[in-house]
């Protein structure tokens, strides 16, 4: 039975004697009154032994329940940066059931902070997520700190997040007002994220509290308290025995160094995702194959020109809704250098009900959803109209951060990266060199996602993967290959050994017998002459879509074409896409395939069962990963799913949930 969704609840001002921050919800303070900066050093830091226990570590990971204000947190981030012999990379999961807002957040610290911990604050304040349920990644300092905020309640978060955790800042509300934050199922949640010798700290030196660390394998300990506390608590991870679900060591690479094969949307993201985190990475990829002019029932090849990033709205915020909301947050924060109104325009989308009789459904989802409304709200027709700048039939959904993205322009920006070297070529099968030895945790059935790569995880050298052209030669070589080129995924892996020896045959995994490769097209037509107009300022989408125009181009689609061996842009094409526009816009009715100045580009989907995306380790050949699958959300998944695969690579926690990465992943 699926979870019964709850709406996530926020926070808002309040204040106990002395003006500290109250919880009106627990009728507790956040901090203790001799001020938050010092409680944060004495309690947490000191705690748990920091900063002495992360020198000379290339990473280091904080798990905290409960960020509050974020003065834990921002007093952490103030000692890495203070500190030379700090770890390379620092990465906090902070859990937290009643986020405040961007505004609140602003108005609670404005005079709490001096110097440089209140430019910290602003610049964490300044990339604050919408008040979403689910994993929100933050990137700071180029990515060396990353903070990962879960919105929830812990209970249900904590046993979806994946991380190997080196210390825990225990700060929950009192354990009388918030029992639930200090209960042995929450203990035991975190410790199936701990590392070896992992340490946690607390301000609370209740029995109870002492009991559930205990239980959940923690050594702990009684230590003297701060301020008006006479004790506090702190532990070390040090179970009898290890877990079945162990949290398992980052994987460790030699070289840091993968090859990505495809670089179009997929691979663009996932090679710009490694080489933001310092790794060496070569993409394979055959020359862009041209066309010019077009035959007698095609029309003129102008490219793919735009196409829109729209997330999804279910009642029940079901899988597919919640990826789809993840993607397009990874998007806004990963793009953010190319939202410059041309590559990535923060355009809008309004989502057309299907009918007007619909509208009502729609209201009532998002009120359900308790979603902010400057991520999704309803609209009648004229509110929808105005939006749009020209008149549409019924209203919806409007999105305020739609994205209108040109794919062949962002991708050339992810690529020109100086950590990614491109390679032309067609890689036909892999090869496996020096293979050391198989994953005993994949063998038990374990998730690849918690057991990632026990080859990589030791010491000794990981395998090397070899690129092969169809006659044999090799285009490149690498300890980690990502396959990420759509269509031709299937028979890349058919062709390819999970051995180490160059014999062909070897089955893909078993969703990929059921791919189809559809073809779709688009249509362009101008966008300031040929009778219609004006055109949308915003993205207007339903049954097809039309886009704001790009070079005085409008962009409509787009056709799904099953059982064809060539995607082309026909004529039948564009006229099965301008019927689906003239739905969402009456005004294009008077256009048709005469219009001088219309185009069109036509191109290949990679369809699964599902319409999901298989984004993972391919548990028959260690050190291949898969990007593909995308369907008809290729913008969606792209910057997700580069940054998960990065992110289980370099080691750090994943800002997806496990459920979901099961979902992509395998089963």
């Amino acid at each position: 039975m699926a979870p019964v969704y709850t709406p996530l609840t926020h926070s808002k001002p309040a204040f106990a004697s002395a003006g500290v921050p109250f919880s009106e919800r627990y009728r507790d303070v956040y901090h203790a009154v001799q001020g938050p900066i010092a409680q944060a050093d004495y309690v947490f830091l000191q705690g748990n032994g920091l900063p002495e226990r992360w020198r000379g570590r290339a990473r280091f990971t904080v798990c905290e329940t409960g960020f509050g204000l974020g003065f834990n947190f921002l007093a952490l981030w103030q000692a890495w940066r203070a500190d030379p012999d700090r770890p390379a990379r620092l990465h906090v999961v902070s859990v937290e059931a009643h986020p405040f807002s961007r505004e609140h957040m602003t108005a609670l610290l404005a005079g709490k902070l001096e110097g440089d911990l209140r430019d910290l604050a602003e610049t964490l304040i300044a990339q604050w997520p919408p008040l979403l349920p689910g994993l929100h990644r933050i990137d700071l300092e180029g990515g060396a700190l990353t903070l990962t905020l879960a919105f929830g309640y812990a209970l249900d978060v904590v046993p979806q997040l994946t991380a190997h955790v080196d210390a825990f800042f225990l700060d929950g509300f009192s354990p009388a007002r918030n029992p639930e934050m200090w209960s042995p199922p929450l203990m035991k949640a975190l410790a199936r994220l701990a590392a070896p010798g992992a340490t946690a700290a607390t301000w609370s030196s209740a029995g109870d509290v002492r009991r559930a660390l205990a239980e959940a394998g923690f050594d702990v300990r009684k230590h003297p308290g701060f301020g008006y506390k006479r004790v506090m608590t702190v532990a070390t991870y040090a179970p009898r025995y290890v877990p079945r679900h162990a949290s398992t060591p980052p994987p460790v690479f030699t070289e840091r160094h993968a090859v990505v094969v495809g670089a179009g949307i997929a691979g663009a993201n996932v090679a710009h995702a490694l080489a933001l985190r310092g790794w060496r990475v070569t993409v394979v990829a055959p020359e862009a194959e041209a066309r010019g002019g077009a035959t007698v029932d095609e029309v003129p090849n102008v490219g793919h020109l735009a196409a829109a990033l729209t997330p999804l709205v279910a009642r029940d915020d079901n899988a597919r809704a919640r990826l789809t909301r993840a993607g397009a947050l990874r998007a806004l924060a990963r793009w953010a250098p190319w939202m410059d109104g041309d590559i990535v325009a923060r355009t809008g989308t309004l989502q057309l009900a299907k009918s007007a009789g619909k509208e009502a459904d729609l209201q009532a989802t998002v009120d359900a959803l308790g979603f902010p409304a400057d991520w999704v709200r309803a609209v009648d027709a004229d509110e929808a109209s105005a939006i749009a700048g020209t008149p549409v039939p019924r209203g919806g959904l409007y999105f305020p951060d739609g994205l209108r993205v040109r794919p062949q322009a962002l991708c050339e920006r992810l690529l020109a990266h100086p950590g990614i070297t491109r390679v032309t070529g067609r890689v036909d099968r892999l090869r496996r060199m020096d293979i050391r030895s198989s994953h005993d945790a994949l063998a038990a059935g374990a998730s690849p996602w918690d057991a990632l790569s026990s080859d990589a995880a030791s010491s000794a050298p990981a395998s090397c993967w070899q690129a092969l052209d169809s006659h044999g030669a090799i285009l490149a070589t690498a300890e980690v290959v990502i396959v990420a080129n759509s269509t031709g995924a299937p028979a890349l892996l058919r062709h390819s050994s999970p051995a180490h020896v160059d014999t062909p045959g070897s089955p893909p995994p078993a969703r990929f017998y059921d791919q189809l490769a559809v073809a779709g097209q688009i249509t362009t037509l101008p966008a300031e002459k040929g009778g219609w107009g004006p055109p949308p300022r915003c993205i207007v989408a339903g049954e097809g879509y039309v886009l704001p125009p790009v070079a005085d181009q409008c962009v409509t689609g787009s056709t799904y074409v099953y059982d064809v061996t060539t995607a082309r842009a026909t004529l039948e094409g564009t006229d099965a896409n301008l019927v689906r526009a003239t739905h969402l816009l009456p005004s294009i009715g008077p256009v048709t395939r005469d219009l001088d100045g219309l185009g069109g580009w036509a191109g290949w989907r990679a369809v699964l069962p599902g319409r999901l995306p298989v984004v993972g380790e391919w548990p028959a050949a260690p050190g291949v990963w898969l990007a593909t699958g995308y369907a008809s959300r290729g913008l969606t998944w792209s910057a997700l799913a580069g940054d998960v695969i990065a992110a289980a690579l370099d080691g750090e926690p994943l800002m997806l949930e496990r459920d979901l990465l099961h979902l992509i992943g395998w089963r």
